[in-house]
């Protein structure tokens, strides 16, 4: 029997990976999208998934009719709202995006049969290596959505498997992130202001992020009851300091760093959380230099493309 699945979250960088991977595999893809989200991230697999449009994450009622419509055997949601640090106009995004609009989701879902879900949370939700210490208000609703999870895995038999991400990047990323801001600086020839530098950072290639979530889609399936949560992150730490250095390597570029231009954030995360478990059956394959090159070339091919199209 062919397998359905439904993604939020999917016109965004990994989203639309995962989208593209289960595609690829054979799925039948459904897409959950706001109306005003672009789909330019999923243009090259439009005819083979289908896009559902809701009005909106305020109302969700129209979203128990898309998942009885669509019926999918598993949901991997990949929505949500990052912000670093909040302002006082973000509280009710991040609340209404990360906590409201899940909840929904997984009713839905319920109220339609459909049991299996992989839920994405963030390694920010342990600030220190705590069990629970959230560096952000965005952390915050990620945990505060997983207690919500909690109810209806006692109250309904919801299967869910939580993928806590570290850092993620790779070719085609235009998130305003370390690379991008990296990249864009080179290619303007101007300064860009850093922290000190001195803080760990843990990144993991896209390739290596949406086999998590394909390993843990298959051990959702094949399981009677699940709650479990997983760390997605790499095996190798490096200071700030030293990935932008072998960026600039890599990437054969000159960058006009200035360290300590900007100061740490109020909870600037110095070593990333890495006490988690991994996903049994996965683990990371792309070293960091081996995904700055294969990063830079897709980037490079991509110029010479547009340019020859000129």
């Amino acid at each position: 029997m062919k397998r359905v699945a439904l993604v939020t979250g999917a016109t965004g960088y990994i989203g639309s990976h995962v989208v593209a991977r289960l595609v690829g595999m054979g799925w039948d893809v459904h897409a959950l999208i706001r109306r005003e989200s672009s789909v330019s991230a999923l243009a090259r697999m439009a005819n083979k998934i289908e896009l559902h449009v809701m009005d909106g994450h305020r109302n969700g009622g129209d979203l128990y009719d898309i998942i009885g419509a669509a019926n999918p055997q598993i949901v991997f949601h990949l929505a949500s709202l990052f912000q670093a640090e909040h302002k006082r106009g973000d509280i009710p995004l991040l609340i209404e995006s990360n906590i409201a609009f899940g909840a929904k989701l997984v009713d839905a879902m319920l109220e339609n049969g459909v049991r299996n879900f992989i839920n994405t949370g963030t390694s920010w939700q342990h600030y220190n290596g705590d069990a629970y210490n959230p560096v952000s208000l965005y952390a915050a609703t990620k945990q505060a959505f997983e207690a919500i999870i909690a109810f209806y895995v006692e109250s309904s038999h919801l299967k869910v498997i939580t993928l806590k991400l570290s850092d993620t990047y790779g070719p085609g990323d235009r998130r305003r992130k370390l690379f991008t801001l990296l990249r864009d600086s080179a290619e303007r020839q101007d300064s860009i202001l850093m922290s000190p530098g001195e803080q760990f950072v843990d990144l993991v290639y896209i390739d290596d992020v949406v086999q998590a979530y394909v390993v843990a889609a298959e051990r959702l399936l094949n399981t009677t009851d699940c709650r479990e949560e997983y760390s997605v992150s790499s095996t190798e730490l490096y200071k700030l300091r030293e990935v932008v250095e072998m960026y600039a390597d890599i990437a054969q570029v000159n960058l006009q760093v200035q360290w300590g231009g900007r100061a740490y954030r109020k909870r600037e995360v110095m070593v990333p959380w890495r006490t988690g478990r991994w996903l049994p059956g996965w683990q990371p394959i792309v070293s960091l230099a081996d995904g700055i090159r294969r990063m830079e070339a897709d980037h490079s091919e991509n110029a010479m493309n547009s340019k020859d199209n000129s």
